[in-house]
């Protein structure tokens, strides 16, 4: 009777390791980053950095939802070729590029441009940067 015991408690504790060890099935994109059902696809905020990690902004940004547009002005001086970019987005969405370090903001005329990819990975809405520098 014992020996039956024995394997038996065997066998259950080698059943619960292995169902321990069940590998979760969630969906993960190619950056690792879980794949979920929302759908929302913004950004809810933006700063812009000089090469001191102090803001460049006279004032907040404003964020057109709709347009799409990111409008933000910095201070008559700043160094646009050395600005750090930092997006807000809404809950388990993604930005592409991928933010990396300082970004080149000094062609005015030609808005950098970056996609917020939604939680669900198939909602995409591409944002312009406009920036303008303050008048002296």
């Amino acid at each position: 009777m014992k020996r039956y015991s024995a394997i038996l408690l065997l066998l259950l504790m080698t059943t619960l390791g292995w169902m321990g060890c069940k590998k979760d099935d969630a969906p993960i994109d190619e950056d690792g980053l879980l794949i979920t059902t929302r759908a929302e696809c913004y950004v809810s905020n933006f700063e812009l950095l000089g090469s001191d990690f102090q803001t460049v902004r006279t004032r907040n940004a404003v964020i057109d939802t709709v347009a799409c547009t990111i409008n933000v002005t910095v201070f008559f001086g700043t160094d646009l070729k050395n600005l750090f970019p930092q997006f807000t987005l809404v809950t388990d969405a993604k930005l592409d590029p991928k933010i990396t370090g300082f970004t080149d903001f000094s062609d005015l005329a030609n808005p950098r441009s970056y996609t917020v990819i939604a939680g669900n990975r198939q909602v995409r809405k591409t944002y312009k940067v406009i920036v303008a520098v303050q008048p002296r």
